[in-house]
């Protein structure tokens, strides 16, 4: 009963178009017969079989048209926005025949392709983030290492220098300061091995680079109280710090690194007796921090030499704010 059904069940576009000829046969049949029989003129026979005819020819041409001819053009329609990777293109085609079917099959297939795009949009911005932070980091390395060729020869000229005086020095005095000069200069190469140790964990991926939430004016008098302790004289040293807490993100070894050079700078160009300022504000949108020391002059020459990298000059500097 079932494989009866099926054979009548107008489930292809094969079985509509069949069973359509079948139609217009059989109405063409009883055209024919009608005109054939009839006790009319020829005339008016004619007209029967010939009304019937068109009829069956407008019928014909309409189902075919909804039948065949209009899903062919949505599926084109179709196809072509989704050639053209158009991701809201849809398939609406819901006739159960081989239209039916290959609409479903599209919009399946479709569906897929809009998967896999997103899935390798969301791949390639992994792979560019990825290779910025691998080029990143190589120009940190480049610089790190350029930095400590030049930088380390510094301090091993140094301790080889005062190592050889202490060792010929008669004073304990002489003694004493020689060692804190030493002293000094392997704190600074310490320092420099660890930003190299540093650099060498984000290459291997054991840390990284990450921002995090810090109080920035409590960072900066915990560097300035280490920086400065030293001073003779209290009165040499001043600030203006805001009340309020200011909480940045951002990488807190490299800001420490950052507000430790201005103020080591500061302290060790200033003329002997002379003050320091240190200022921090909160500017809506922005921090601004600065720090002032008294010195002479930067020449002019060597002012156009100021952001060149690794360059020295005199140990002069203007009486500014270098914020």
């Amino acid at each position: 009963m079932e494989g009866l059904r099926a054979l009548f069940r107008l489930d292809t576009v094969r079985k509509k178009v069949l069973l359509l000829s079948k139609v217009v046969g059989i109405i063409i049949a009883l055209a024919y017969l009608a005109s054939k029989n009839s006790q009319l003129d020829s005339s008016l026979s004619s007209l029967i079989l010939l009304v019937p005819l068109i009829v069956a020819i407008l019928g014909v041409d309409f189902y075919l048209g909804r039948v065949i001819s209009d899903p062919l053009t949505k599926l084109n329609e179709t196809a072509a926005q989704m050639a053209a990777l158009d991701l809201s293109a849809q398939c609406s085609i819901e006739t159960k025949d081989e239209f039916g079917e290959l609409c479903g099959n599209l919009n399946h297939m479709f569906g897929k392709l809009k998967e896999t795009l997103e899935d390798l949009e969301t791949t390639n911005h992994q792979l560019e983030a990825e290779i910025k932070r691998k080029h990143l980091l190589l120009e940190q390395s480049k610089e790190l290492v350029d930095h400590l060729s030049h930088e380390m020869k510094t301090p091993l000229g140094i301790i080889h220098a005062y190592t050889e005086a202490l060792q010929e020095a008669k004073s304990e005095e002489k003694k004493e300061e020689y060692r804190e000069v030493i002293l000094s200069a392997t704190e600074r190469m310490n320092a420099m091995l660890v930003s190299l140790l540093d650099l060498s964990s984000l290459e291997a991926g054991i840390r990284s680079a990450s921002d995090e939430s810090l109080e920035f004016v409590e960072l900066v008098e915990t560097v300035a109280g280490r920086i400065l302790l030293d001073l003779e004289d209290e009165e040499l040293f001043s600030y203006e710090l805001p009340e309020e807490r200011i909480y940045l993100k951002v990488n807190k070894h490299r800001m420490e690194q950052v507000i430790s050079n201005l103020i080591s700078n500061a302290k060790e160009h200033r003329e002997p007796g002379s003050r320091i300022h240190l200022r921090v504000e909160d500017r809506e949108d922005e921090v601004f921090f600065s720090i002032f020391n008294q010195a002479p002059g930067i020449s002019p020459e060597e002012v156009e030499q100021l952001w060149t990298k690794f360059y020295r000059g005199k140990k002069q500097i203007n009486p500014r704010y270098a914020g």
